[in-house]
């Protein structure tokens, strides 16, 4: 049996609640940009964000664009939304809970950790480092920067190399039945699902609903290690 060494994380939806984060900051920009915005209901345009953002698997030019469009936004271009978007997101991140601490035990039980998250990269470091995060891990993989995204193994590979674990060491936590559970299974790697009500059924190594459960998921497995 392996012991687990490494443990690497997706981030929204993982280690970011971005639908909190999101709602925060579709309403202070609302507010912020009130002058342009105020022909608009307020839920309207938050309400209307939401459903375009689709979770984040849209980018927010093709967002902003249609928003524009759809209620005649005439003083304020998309790219000026998209730049504000860019600018201002990362005052909004909020973590799931016992994000930091879970963290802290996991390094002071001397178990590498590693980040790969698909996204632009200034954009999502500047998320990372507004959760105050960083610092916590070896590696931290972000899509645009890599050229390569999940699920594709190959980025998978990556963070095994610079964390220089194997697969079976290593513990991949995301919220994506496919592009995280499975994708790193494929890879050799032991995937945990965060538990996210917008799908069933997932077949993972073990499924979490809070981050510290991870820590109980370690425990269980060195004690097995033991046992056996």
């Amino acid at each position: 049996m392996d012991i687990i060494k490494a443990v690497v994380f997706d981030l929204d939806g993982t280690l970011l609640n971005r639908e909190a984060s999101v709602k925060i900051f579709i309403d202070k920009q609302y507010e912020r940009l009130n002058k342009w915005l105020n022909h608009i209901p307020k839920n309207k345009y938050i309400t209307r964000f939401i459903e375009l953002d689709n979770r984040g698997y849209v980018w927010k030019d093709k967002v902003y664009q249609q928003l524009v469009d759809e209620f005649d936004i005439t003083d304020l271009t998309w790219d000026e939304l998209l730049q504000d978007y860019i600018s201002q997101f990362k005052d909004s991140c909020v973590p799931f809970p016992n994000l930091i601490s879970t963290l802290e035990e996991l390094k002071n039980n001397n178990i590498v950790l590693g980040m790969i998250t698909n996204g632009k990269g200034q954009f999502q470091m500047d998320n990372i480092k507004a959760l105050g995060i960083e610092k916590y891990f070896k590696t931290i993989l972000i899509s645009e920067w890599e050229g390569n995204q999940k699920p594709e193994p190959l980025i998978f590979q990556i963070a095994l190399d610079k964390l220089e674990v194997l697969p079976s060491k290593c513990i991949f936590v995301g919220d994506h039945p496919e592009k995280d559970v499975k994708a790193a299974q494929h890879v050799g790697m032991k995937g945990v699902w965060k538990r996210d009500d917008q799908w069933d059924n997932v077949k993972a190594y073990f499924i979490v609903e809070d981050l510290q459960e991870i820590l109980l998921i370690l425990n269980k497995w060195s004690h097995h290690i033991i046992k056996s």
